[in-house]
């Protein structure tokens, strides 16, 4: 009996239990989530998907059942968007690949300008060298040195390291401050070193 008693005591604490990492490998990506702070902390991808015409009418980011991850009320009156991390045009091959890239385990809260400037040409950036090299990989950090903690609960990211690969190779590797960024031109923000 005491046995259950504890256990029953016991349980709000592993069914609330925010973890700190949780890997997580999906059919196109990969994710290093963090449930602390309702952000990914890691994704890789390779780019599938050069010109894909899938069409995300009607799409939508969703929630996992396994992991506590940020939601729509992370989003609602404020500038961050739901940026896609390993994006949603490098995936438009099918509806299914496509669909997979709106849960919210591929999301950041990522400053509008940024998500729709410098980030979003750059991704198409990604694209164009697939085109020719047909291996491309991405590999996304995000910065958390002093994110802020939104009331919903979700931490925003200073920032996003990415780098591009070819061939397992770094070619390319960027900094974006998670601010409204001063141009559009992603090459402002290329860096020496990857991280």
């Amino acid at each position: 009996m005491k046995k259950i008693f504890l256990f029953l005591l016991l349980l709000p604490q592993f069914i609330f239990a925010q973890r700190p990492e949780v890997f997580i490998t999906t059919p196109i990506y990969s994710v290093v989530y963090s449930e602390v702070y309702q952000q990914p902390l890691e994704v890789k991808y390779k780019v599938q998907c050069v010109n894909g015409k899938a069409s995300r009418k009607g799409m939508d980011f969703y929630t996992n059942d396994s992991v506590i991850t940020s939601d729509n009320e992370d989003y609602v009156n404020n500038v961050w968007d739901k940026g896609h991390l390993a994006p949603a045009a490098d995936f438009s091959c099918t509806v299914e690949t496509l669909k997979q890239t709106f849960s919210y385990l591929n999301c950041a809260l990522q400053h509008q300008d940024l998500n729709r400037g410098a980030w979003r040409l750059l991704e198409a950036h990604e694209r164009d060298l697939a085109a020719t090299s047909k291996d491309v990989e991405v590999v996304i950090v995000l910065d958390f040195e002093s994110g802020t903690k939104l009331a919903s609960g979700a931490i925003v990211p200073n920032g996003f390291w990415k780098t591009i690969k070819i061939k397992g190779r770094p070619v390319e590797c960027y900094y974006f401050p998670n601010s409204k960024p001063a141009t559009t031109d992603y090459k402002k923000f290329l860096v020496k070193t990857c991280f």
